[in-house]
């Protein structure tokens, strides 16, 4: 059973930054496609970004590209993102999302962490 636990939201003011983990109890972490996606209050669940299994492609939402980024340490079964210039359109509930695949395409996750809070203030 794939377990997924996110960790580092939290209150920012505008322009600040905030990393993001996501540590995985996933026996072959190497063959998955890791990614974060959020929820604002009121909307549908979007996609922010996605890593492939090696760490060398990573896809992003147009929304957060050149301001997000997505790592990981396959050692320690941990997925980042990293957030800088931070706005208040970014408050939402960010989730880790997991799905066993060797591509950079996150499509139909298979497993979800439990959320985290990001808020951003202006």
């Amino acid at each position: 059973q794939v377990q997924l636990v996110e960790s580092g939201g939290g209150l920012v003011q505008a322009g600040g930054s905030l990393r993001l983990s996501c540590v995985a109890s996933i026996r072959m972490f190497s063959s998955y496609v890791m990614g974060w996606f959020r929820q604002a209050p009121g909307k549908d669940r979007e996609f922010v970004g996605s890593i492939n299994w090696s760490g060398g492609s990573t896809d992003y939402a147009d929304s957060v590209k050149g301001r997000f980024a997505i790592s990981r340490d396959n050692a320690k079964n941990t997925v980042y993102l990293q957030m800088n210039n931070l706005i208040p359109q970014d408050t939402a509930i960010y989730y880790c999302a997991a799905q066993r695949a060797l591509t950079v395409i996150m499509d139909a996750p298979s497993a979800w962490g439990q959320g985290t809070q990001v808020t951003v203030s202006s």
